[in-house]
């Protein structure tokens, strides 16, 4: 027999999963954009693919702290902190980008806020929603990046020819800042489970992870 959902929790779903698209909506107006950036910033292309690297660095080195992170504290919590960071990101891009480095920076910056999102979102989910509903949510939640992806480019390129590129990353942050209130005014808290464990690092040793033959497995294939 299956279980039955928690009151409200397709609704939850519909939000979170509404949020993450909200949230990664500027995740590929760097790329989207970049055949404009090089001449207009003299880029070489060695330099426009390290600014296209380096969302994808930062995403690889924030992910597993941040994501381990949502096994001693909320996940809301983290969550909220990952999309601050790609409000952060775009608005640092639109406004002060005007070369490598600052778009490097802002770049990063955003890399840090989507692994604060996609699966800190979905550990979200998986914390507040069970029975057949757990399932949909996972469904729900992949195939918001999908959307979120197709539209990031669609956006940026349309919204650059007409009001300029800062636009697409101006409206890419309204859009982050819209998921974040999203998260915040509808994500219920999660209650403590109990006594608060004291801080240890030994919360990010893998070695236990990467000496599970089925989770290797899994994971790598």
């Amino acid at each position: 027999m299956h279980e039955e959902a928690k009151p409200g929790a397709a609704r939850l779903v519909a939000l979170i999963c509404t949020a993450q698209v909200l949230a990664q909506i500027g995740a590929y107006a760097w790329p989207a954009l970049l055949p404009d950036f090089i001449p207009r910033w003299n880029l070489d292309y060695s330099e426009a693919g390290w600014i296209t690297a380096t969302f994808y660095l930062a995403y690889m080195l924030s992910v597993p702290f941040l994501v381990t992170l949502t096994d001693r504290i909320d996940p809301r919590q983290v969550y909220l902190f990952g999309v601050g960071c790609t409000v952060l990101g775009h608005l640092m891009f639109a406004f002060l980008a005007d070369g490598f480095w600052s778009a490097t920076l802002a770049r990063v910056i955003a890399g840090i806020g989507w692994a604060g999102t996609y699966m800190t979102g979905l550990k979200l989910l998986a914390d507040r929603v069970d029975g057949k509903m757990l399932s949909r949510a996972v469904t729900g939640h992949a195939a918001s990046l999908g959307v979120s992806s197709a539209l990031s480019f669609v956006i940026a390129g349309a919204l650059s020819q007409i009001w300029g590129w800062q636009s697409a990353f101006i409206v890419a942050s309204i859009c982050a800042a819209a998921a974040w209130l999203i998260a915040a005014l509808f994500a219920p808290k999660q209650a403590r489970k109990g006594p608060r464990e004291p801080w240890s690092w030994s919360l990010f040793d893998f070695r236990s992870v990467l000496k599970n033959r089925s989770a290797m497995a899994y994971s790598l294939g």
